[in-house]
């Protein structure tokens, strides 16, 4: 399997909180900790963990919290591929409470590649799957290069205007800001899938058909929610690199989601990872 990621990193600053601050407020911090974070970041990791190696093509800010960030992800096994750009790295604050739900603050524009960035585009020719999260128009046209090219609908911006045909795109029912209507990208995603947390999620195909995806069931209490959604993605960029149908790539994005969520921030508990191992040596299988 050749699998990549094209998109964005940013660099986590984590506390654990019974409960997040109202205004005014002051909380104490149960437990605090940085690592490296974002979509693609994420994203990145878990394809590792269910395929063994992952190319990362992605933008980092030319400072010492892009270095470590670069680091960070090839101690995890990723090969990264990075642009730099002047200025900082992008940063995030997270809070996570008893209920393991995540709330975050930004700091920084989102860092994504260009496709006139000098990294290897060429060897997204013919890649089984492709997981996008950030880029401009051509970096998105060099992701199509792959025979299946899964994006969040975060990279929207990037999208509109490069004529590219995604074979899936994630969005959320629940979130406003990551929902998506019929007509938001020219031409339509092939597939549209839509979580909805707890509840599982529905695939929409161009043809207007609906199907259902079941939520997985957790292997433990729930910790931390930071990136479960995508690991769901890259469990889905997986199971339709590999030949799936697209429920069961919507069914092995759920376990990949759900395993997430049994450990502190996005890496512990990822499924492959050493608190969920895979179910043989050799990758996933259904």
């Amino acid at each position: 399997m050749r699998l990549a990621v094209v998109g964005h990193v940013e660099w986590g600053e984590f506390a654990r909180v019974e409960r997040v601050p109202s205004a005014g407020e002051i909380v104490h911090a149960e437990e605090s900790w940085e690592e490296v974070g974002g979509g693609g970041a994420v994203a990145a990791v878990q394809l590792v963990r269910l395929a063994g190696e992952c190319l990362f093509l992605t933008a980092l800010g030319d400072d010492e919290l892009g270095r470590r960030a670069k680091r960070s992800l090839e101690r995890l096994g990723v090969r990264v591929e990075a642009a730099r750009r002047p200025g900082p790295q992008r940063r995030v604050f997270v809070h996570t409470d008893a209920h393991a739900e995540r709330t975050i603050t930004v700091l920084g524009d989102r860092i994504g590649p260009r496709g006139d960035d000098p990294l290897p585009w060429d060897e997204l020719e013919g890649a089984d799957g492709v997981y996008l999260t950030a880029g401009d128009p051509a970096a998105a046209r060099a992701a199509r290069r792959a025979r299946r090219l899964v994006a969040t609908v975060r990279a929207a911006g990037g999208l509109a205007g490069s004529g590219v045909q995604l074979d899936a795109l994630v969005a959320s029912a629940e979130d406003a800001g990551e929902g998506y209507a019929a007509g938001d990208l020219e031409p339509e995603p092939l597939l549209v899938a839509r979580s909805e947390g707890a509840n599982g999620g529905s695939l929409t195909a161009l043809d207007g058909g609906v199907s259902r995806w079941a939520a997985a069931p957790l292997s433990g209490p729930p910790v931390d929610a930071y990136g479960a959604g995508d690991s769901f993605a890259a469990g889905l960029t997986y199971g339709l690199a590999e030949g799936l149908e697209p429920d069961e790539a919507a069914a092995l994005g759920a376990r990949c989601g759900a395993a997430c969520m049994t450990g502190r921030g996005p890496y512990e508990g990822q499924l492959g990872g050493p608190r969920n191992p895979l179910e043989t040596g050799g990758g996933v299988r259904r």
